[in-house]
């Protein structure tokens, strides 16, 4: 019995290594398909999302950010890798964990960190908080707190596209939890029978409010949602952002060639809770620190651009940077004045 325990034992192992190094091999030839400077562009991005919502993180508990507070940490290479895909008119939506989203569209550090503080800079004007926060000339239409709701929303923003006959792409994120949300198939079935240029992206992080998605979903490959609709779908290693953008690159495309809809879902991993409130007792720290270890999405563009030759105080001074741009947003956040209490009673109704 031994000896065929070893064998199986050694098996597994050649198996792993076999993985590992077919992976490196993506890897690489991932790289050299990027330049170094959009290396480095989502290098910076990826750390100022990280920082700002480190930031984010520290002023919650010092009690300047009330209400709901969902942190990015750990996602980053999802959204920054789908951005660099997009057209300046493509649109996008998101849940509530959005604040990378606000970043990477290129939003004010200092209006999203004026709107977590309910201050009157912030992006709705302090009444919005953390989840509901928008910006047209980004096209950027949220921030939704209902779980779910951006897939028809989503789907409405490119059923406009198609019908003003532009070329323009809607990218509709939502977590794995929303993926079990029958609004979320309602839409599916309309996008594909209306051949919408829209890109359903699913940001699996395991757990949604605090079930794994073994526990709550019937079958977890949920890339493969869309089937019963006729909607392609591809998982996509979401630490990893080269990875994302050439995914991405390739279904924004066929959504912006009349294709119609295709569904991404990025297998990523959030480092905190589900919100500020979620000491996350669901997992255990050694998950949570693997992963850190091994899968950091920021670390992952380090180690490459170490590779290319750039120094590791080349790369401090581009974090330096971040923190600085971080903290700066913090100060204007913090020194703004409260929305006078008129604004309550405004944008409530929109008059023709």
């Amino acid at each position: 019995m031994a000896p065929a325990k070893v064998q199986r034992n050694q098996s597994r192992s050649s198996s792993g290594k076999a993985k590992s190094s077919s992976r490196a091999k993506r890897q690489a030839a991932t790289a050299k398909a990027i330049t170094r400077k959009e290396q480095l562009d989502a290098f910076r991005m990826m750390l100022l999302i990280r920082r700002f919502e480190e930031k984010a993180g520290q002023l919650y508990g010092m009690g300047h950010i009330g209400g709901f507070c969902h942190l990015y940490i750990g996602q980053e290479a999802v959204v920054v890798g789908m951005q660099a895909n997009l057209k300046p008119a493509d649109q996008v939506i998101t849940a509530y964990r959005d604040h990378g989203h606000m970043l990477a569209a290129g939003m004010d550090p200092k209006g999203v960190m004026a709107e977590l503080t309910g201050r009157r800079g912030g992006y709705s004007k302090g009444k919005g908080g953390s989840m509901h926060m928008f910006s047209i000339e980004k096209h950027f239409y949220g921030g939704h707190g209902i779980v779910g709701a951006t897939a028809p929303l989503g789907a409405g923003l490119a059923f406009a596209n198609k019908y003003r006959g532009n070329d323009n792409v809607a990218l509709c994120y939502f977590g794995d939890g929303a993926a079990n949300q029958g609004q979320v198939y309602e839409t599916f079935n309309m996008a594909q029978l209306w051949g919408l240029p829209v890109v359903f992206i699913i940001e699996n992080n395991r757990y949604a409010m605090g079930t794994a998605i073994e526990r709550s979903s019937s079958t977890t490959n949920l890339s493969q949602r869309g089937i019963s609709f006729a909607i392609p779908g591809e998982q996509v290693d979401g630490m990893d952002v080269h990875a994302v953008r050439q995914a991405g690159a390739r279904a924004i495309e066929r959504a912006r060639s009349g294709k119609g809809p295709i569904i991404l879902e990025m297998m990523t991993y959030r480092y905190r809770g589900h919100s500020m409130s979620d000491p996350a007792k669901y997992r255990t720290r050694e998950e949570v620190q693997k992963m850190r270890e091994a899968h950091d999405p920021i670390e992952h563009v380090r180690e490459q651009l170490l590779r290319e030759g750039l120094t590791d105080v080349e790369l401090k001074k581009i974090d330096r940077q971040m923190r600085d741009v971080v903290n700066a947003a913090a100060d204007f956040a913090l020194s703004d004045t409260q929305p006078d209490p008129t604004e309550l009673y405004t944008d409530v109704v929109v008059a023709n």
